[in-house]
């Protein structure tokens, strides 16, 4: 019999709400970015107003639960190819300096961009991966490949690669997992979760997914660690799907969507926006959700 694997919700949630005495974050905050470094739990999120364009925030926890947040956004629009917002935080640590992956968007589409910063707080931008095509939720990881760098990107409707020399000039573009056959829960589109993590056995693999009723979900698989176009497992069932009012009704209803799966202490941490309206935490013992990924 195929193991099967849930991630199990904080009793805390959801742990991030929209703060009504902040125009910027009063409508909606979610889809964040978390890196656990110097024993702080770093939060980059995407927030909203009522005017709907999207800025990122940040806020800081000891425990990972409870937040304290800044009063700013650190990251708003900066050119015409924000000038709707900048949106889905993915934040790697790599080489002592945090790359930040976001997904700019303007009159004239999305456009996936990555920024780089020293202490999470002030960023620079690098760059966008790519321009001119339907083209988002990428992610770097957070070790070269055979001297490279890379990073997740979706072409609709799969999953695919790119590797750069310098994070600035992207090629090599490389698609390697897509949507499973009719009535499957990644039947219609998948793209990455949070930051690839390493292990002995591959790279372990958080990805969102939705069907043809557009019910998100998360699902895992495991990746070569030399060859990540290489997928070694990926199991049948999602790990996280909508079940809470807040995660079923919201700005956009049926949504799990993560970013982040930092792993602390051996408990993956995996935080998300639930229905584009607030943030949850779940969380799952990493041993499990590796074994889950092998043998799933």
């Amino acid at each position: 019999m195929k193991k099967t694997l849930q991630l199990q919700r904080h009793p805390a949630n959801p742990i991030l709400k929209p703060n009504p005495l902040h125009d910027w974050e009063a409508l909606n905050v979610f889809n964040c970015a978390v890196v656990h470094h110097q024993g702080l739990f770093h939060m980059l999120y995407r927030a909203q107003g009522v005017d709907y364009v999207s800025t990122i925030g940040y806020a800081v926890s000891a425990d990972g639960v409870s937040f304290n947040r800044l009063e700013r956004p650190v990251l708003t629009p900066a050119d015409e190819l924000e000038t709707w917002g900048v949106e889905d935080p993915r934040v790697t640590e790599i080489e002592d300096q945090f790359i930040m992956a976001y997904t700019a968007y303007s009159p004239r589409g999305i456009t996936p961009m990555f920024a780089r910063s020293t202490n999470l707080v002030t960023w620079e931008r690098i760059g966008p991966l790519v321009t001119g095509e339907d083209n988002k939720d990428h992610v770097l990881f957070p070790r070269r490949v055979k001297g490279r760098y890379v990073a997740f990107h979706r072409r609709p409707p799969g999953m695919w690669l790119a590797y750069s020399d310098d994070l600035k000039t992207w090629k090599d573009f490389q698609p390697f997992m897509g949507p499973r056959e009719d009535n499957w829960w990644d039947c219609n589109r998948i793209g990455a979760g949070g930051v690839p993590i390493p292990t002995e056995h591959g790279w372990l693999v958080i990805y969102h997914a939705y069907d043809h009723d557009h019910v998100y979900r998360l699902g895992v698989c495991l990746l070569d660690t030399d060859d990540p176009a290489r997928v070694i497992h990926r199991p049948a069932e999602p790990i996280f799907e909508p079940q809470e009012p807040w995660e079923l009704k919201g700005d956009v209803s049926n949504v799990v969507f993560s970013d982040a799966n930092p792993v602390v202490d051996g408990t993956v941490y995996v935080y998300y926006g639930g229905a584009d309206r607030v943030i949850g935490l779940a969380t799952v013992p990493f041993d499990d959700l590796l074994d889950y990924a092998r043998h799933g």
